[in-house]
Formats: structure tokens, C-alpha cells, sequence
């Protein structure tokens, strides 16, 4: 079964920002979201929304933040935010799911 894929606008910013290199990885990356939202290499943050189950990747320096959502209708994987660690350090992990 395949997730629908959602950016928020600023994630979509934040895409086009990225190093070239960074930017292919992680495009790739995020696609491949859609068929399987819980990679080996994902960790679940210890962080609750009322829709769904928080997670990250990590791809070297930079942290996609990412939600799982799944309903009877709705299998959907929400981008919340691509932050550059360090210095990131997840504080605004509620701001980015309102």
C-alpha cells in the first residue's frame, strides 16, 4: 500500500535550499517514504500528536522530521521539517505539527 506524501510550504522552502547533493538524497529519500514510512533507519521520537506517530531520518548532518498518519481512509506521511543538526535539537517539534 502506498502513503500519500505531504510538505508543509516551509519544508518545500527548506528543499530548495539544500546542497545540490543533499537535496537529491533527500527528494529520493522523502519518495521513497511513500512505500515504506518506517525505514530501518528511522527512530520514533518520543513525541505525541494526536494524528499519528512522529519520526526522523537522519542523512548525515540533516534530520527529516516527519509524521505517520493512519486512519481507515487515510494512509498519509506529513514532511514536517528538514533541520541541519548540529545545531538542532528538536525543540520545535510542537511548532511544526500545528
Amino acid at each position: 500500500m502506498r502513503y500519500r506524501l505531504s510538505l508543509s510550504p516551509e519544508t518545500q522552502r527548506d528543499l530548495k535550499t539544500l546542497p545540490g547533493n543533499y537535496r537529491q538524497r533527500i527528494r529520493k529519500l522523502i519518495q521513497a517514504l511513500a512505500d515504506d514510512p518506517r525505514p530501518p533507519n528511522s527512530k520514533e521520537l518520543d513525541f505525541v500528536i494526536e494524528e499519528g506517530e512522529v519520526r526522523r531520518i537522519r542523512v548525515d548532518h540533516w534530520r527529516i522530521v516527519y509524521s505517520v498518519i493512519e486512519t481507515a481512509f487515510l494512509q498519509q506521511v506529513v514532511i514536517a521539517g528538514i533541520r541541519r543538526r548540529p545545531p538542532y535539537d528538536y525543540d520545535d517539534i510542537p511548532d511544526l505539527f500545528q
